[in-house]
């Protein structure tokens, strides 16, 4: 009985291993970086952001850049979700006294993001809508 017992467990506890790797490989913790076009054409400069995703919630920071005059604080992402591979969320930061807020979106496999990000255009222009392909470093 003993032995029945122990062959019964072992693929169990196998396949509960096997699950337990495929959630953390498409899990959003991490530092994730990606390269950001410049506007107009201008230099492009490197985003990165850190997730963490616990007890069902996402939290994280896109962290600041410096570039010449051009700077931008921490900033805290908000609307964040994360289900079955997809992650969405935004963060609203502050240009010259007006808020603006970018909406990321994008399927998690392994260590890539590919998806989109939309950002109101400016003086009321049309939204303006970009590919987002980010990749964990950490």
């Amino acid at each position: 009985m003993k032995s029945l017992r122990k062959l019964l467990t072992a693929p169990m506890v196998m396949c509960c291993f096997a699950l337990t790797a495929i959630a953390a490989e498409n899990s959003p913790n991490g530092i994730w970086k990606w390269t950001t076009q410049g506007r107009g054409g201008g230099q492009s400069y490197e985003q990165t952001l850190k997730l963490d995703y616990r007890d069902g919630q996402l939290t994280g920071t896109l962290m600041g850049i410096q570039s010449g005059r051009f700077q931008l604080p921490d900033t805290a992402i908000s609307d964040a979700t994360f289900k079955d591979g997809l992650i969405k969320f935004a963060v609203s930061r502050e240009f010259n006294g007006n808020k603006v807020t970018t909406r990321y979106e994008g399927k998690i496999q392994g260590d890539t993001i590919t998806g989109w990000s939309e950002r109101p255009g400016m003086d009321g222009g049309a939204a303006v809508k970009r590919d987002w392909n980010a990749r964990r470093t950490k």
